[in-house]
């Protein structure tokens, strides 16, 4: 089924090009080490916190395929995670990025630039499929972006993600302590403003690792994904490599006999 998808994601990246042009061409732009903090915890039995911390490295200018040479960004977003129901999950709340210079020590751009956002969330778990349970993630960010380059003013812009996922435990039944699970992960960025003309088509994802579940509040996990975007040409396209990972943290705050066995593998 993900194998599926990811073919008719792709054959969607090269047909949908509103320039007329015939020929795409594609790009290998970048590569990456993303590294993360996933904190999700319940407060009450239907409220609780969810936050991403990320702290993304990129290739240095000169060399493409170096995947560390300088700071890409600092990504935080957190939100209030609201339990519907054991199936279905929403979050809604901030985001702050810190947009990194692309070239240190050129003068030409600023050495930091903010991006604030608002997001929320949709949620579908828990869908099982043999050992497998897999995931519906729907994404909607409203963001506020500029580049770093001199003099440069916002842009207002609104991105729609879809993402499907599953965890599949490798040496147990079930997802517990102490399992080892694979995760294969396949999602796509559309994106809309006034600056957006010819490339609605922002983002293609496969994002494929293993994690370890160290306890039910620690839970490891490390993998590559390559994406694949559109640039504002419309028939140019964009690729990146990058390593990611990623520490899981789980909290429950709510009285010692409402709590419930839970493991956080994040999102």
């Amino acid at each position: 089924m993900l194998k599926n998808l990811s073919f008719l994601f792709l054959i969607v990246c090269f047909t949908n090009s509103s320039s007329g042009q015939n020929n795409s061409q594609i790009n290998l732009e970048a590569t990456g080490i993303w590294n993360g903090a996933y904190i999700k915890g319940k407060i009450t039995n239907k409220l609780g916190y969810y936050g991403e911390h990320h702290y993304r490295l990129g290739n240095s200018p000169e060399n493409v395929a170096s995947f560390v040479g300088i700071t890409r960004q600092i990504y935080n977003r957190a939100g209030l995670n609201i339990f519907v129901n054991p199936h279905f999950e929403i979050v809604v709340g901030p985001t702050l990025v810190f947009n990194f210079t692309p070239d240190p020590g050129n003068p030409n751009f600023e050495k930091v630039t903010l991006e604030p956002r608002i997001w929320h969330q949709w949620l579908f778990t828990g869908h099982e499929i043999g050992r497998a349970k897999v995931y519906h993630q729907f994404r909607f960010e409203h963001r506020w972006k500029r580049s770093n380059s001199i003099g440069t003013s916002h842009d207002y812009t609104n991105r729609y993600r879809y993402k499907l996922f599953a965890y599949i435990p490798i040496n147990t039944k079930k997802i517990k302590e102490k399992t080892l699970y694979f995760s294969p992960s396949t999602e796509i960025f559309m994106h809309s403003g006034k600056s957006i003309v010819y490339n609605p088509f922002e983002d293609f994802r496969t994002y494929n690792g293993f994690g370890y579940v160290y306890n039910k509040n620690i839970t490891f996990f490390a993998g590559h994904m390559w994406t694949l975007g559109q640039k504002s040409t419309g028939f140019e396209y964009r690729t990146s490599h990058i390593l990611r990972f990623n520490i899981m943290i789980g909290f429950d705050a709510r009285k010692i006999e409402n709590k419930l066995p839970s493991i956080n593998l994040g999102f």
